[in-house]
């Protein structure tokens, strides 16, 4: 899911050099919806996982 947020933030930024404004906007907001949605399930996977009381999978030191 990062991949597609920084895709479209490159051809936002591609976009905005080569002068379509339009399409820059319509491209950076693609990637701030994207990036907002992540930040969330990202949240609730952390949120699920603590609460199910996991230690995760770390290698033994």
């Amino acid at each position: 899911m990062l991949n597609y947020v920084i895709t479209f933030f490159l051809l936002a930024v591609l976009a905005s050099f080569l002068g379509f404004g339009g399409l820059a906007g319509t491209f950076s907001q693609i990637a701030q919806i994207i990036a907002v949605i992540f930040i969330v399930l990202f949240i609730i996977s952390l949120i699920r996982h603590y609460a199910a009381g996991g230690k995760g999978n770390l290698p033994p030191l």
